[in-house]
């Protein structure tokens, strides 16, 4: 990553006496290893924080302009307190000003400010690359204000700020995990409570691959918003509408078998879900045990489930696990993120990583697209720097 101090200092040298940065934060990206397509608003995840991030640097100016440097883009964005608002055209610029509106509703004299942003988190493949810009942001500007706020009400008020701007929901997981990793350690997020149990990583022998498959997805938000329509209906059908019920209350064997006026497709998005809460739960406790087969047969029928039931993979996703699946020292492979293209983790052996990305020639070959790797670590928290 480049020196975002020097990227700032040069960027905003007129401001003479002014350029130094006064506070640079860094937020990590994040990988969803179980749980991620689920009931909203009640899910569980296994995810943990990794060593990409998003840093912000920012200083006072003289002014009252509100000024942006994307250093990596070389793109600049501009604003004032008065005009603070969302623009589809300043793109990563909004990210930030969710943390500025944030401190500005807390009374703080926000005036003049220079921000520049520099980070190496994967884009576009489900890594929170937008949720670490937003949480940078905060971070930097909790610490240029010397703000006595918590991490809970930076939360809350993060997620406030983004409903406002972006007109939807936030995503309050990826600001949980920001604000509350540890190194070394996955997360069990239960995004019902908001609540977050750390365990150590079992994988002291494996490397985590991030593996991008390149696939241009399209319509990917409508076949989202069916599913959900689907289990948002399977529920309603199960719980006979019964007030609070979530798919919390049923278990695998509920779904087995068609049920009612319960359709297909439908049970199959609902078996997912029921059988997918308690696939994290499961590996929670394998993780604990060390049961390493346990979890590598868990993890690859996690992936087998999303292809068959929730169908958010493609062929080119299915290629990349199958692959990792029959290699010699490979624990575990399957999708993350979104689906319908976008990126898989392997947890493998240090040895095995040379042979796998031989491998990787024949997905060129079949597919078309030149796939990008990255190995990452488990990370801890935000924090100023």
């Amino acid at each position: 990553m480049l020196d975002i101090g020097a990227s700032h200092r040069k960027e905003y040298a007129i401001d003479a006496g002014r350029s130094e940065p006064v506070v640079i934060a860094e937020a990590p990206g994040r990988v969803h290893y179980l749980g991620e397509h689920g009931e909203p608003k009640a899910r569980l995840f296994l995810s943990s924080a990794i060593d990409r991030y998003i840093q912000v640097a920012v200083s006072a100016r003289k002014d009252n302009s509100l000024r942006f440097f994307a250093a990596d883009l070389g793109e600049r964005k501009r604003t004032t307190l008065i005009n603070l608002k969302y623009k589809r055209e300043d793109r990563w610029a909004n990210y930030v000003k969710v943390a500025i509106h944030l401190f500005a509703e807390l009374g703080y004299p926000v005036k003049g400010l220079n921000f520049t942003l520099a980070g190496d988190i994967p884009q576009h493949v489900g890594l929170a690359s937008s949720s670490a810009i937003e949480v940078a942001a905060a971070v930097a500007l909790k610490g240029f204000f010397s703000a006595s706020v918590s991490d809970r009400e930076l939360l809350n008020r993060l997620g406030m700020a983004k409903s406002l701007f972006f007109g939807k929901h936030s995503k309050g997981v990826d600001y949980l995990i920001a604000l509350s990793a540890r190194k070394d350690h996955f997360l069990l997020v239960d995004e019902k409570t908001m609540e977050l149990k750390r365990i150590k990583s079992p994988f002291s022998k494996y490397k985590i691959m991030l593996m991008d498959s390149r696939v241009p997805r399209m319509g990917e938000d409508d076949e989202l918003k069916q599913r959900r329509q689907d289990i948002r209906k399977g529920l309603a059908l199960l719980s006979q509408k019964r007030q609070g019920v979530s798919f919390r209350d049923y278990a695998p064997a509920d779904l087995v078998e068609p049920m009612g006026n319960l359709p297909e497709e439908i049970r199959r998005r609902c078996l997912h879900i029921v059988q997918e809460l308690q696939r994290v739960n499961d590996a929670v406790e394998l993780m604990k045990n060390q049961d390493l087969p346990g979890l590598s047969r868990l993890i690859f029928h996690s992936h087998e489930s999303l292809r068959d039931l929730y169908e958010v993979s493609c062929p080119e996703i299915d290629w990349l696990v199958k692959r990792a699946q029959e290699l010699e020292g490979v624990l575990g492979s399957r999708m993350t993120g979104h689906g319908f293209g976008g990126c898989t983790y392997t947890i493998i052996d240090e040895k095995s990583i040379d042979e796998y990305q031989r491998r990787l020639e024949d997905y060129e070959r079949i597919f078309g697209f030149h796939p990008l790797f990255h190995t990452v670590k488990l990370a801890g928290a935000a924090r100023v720097l």
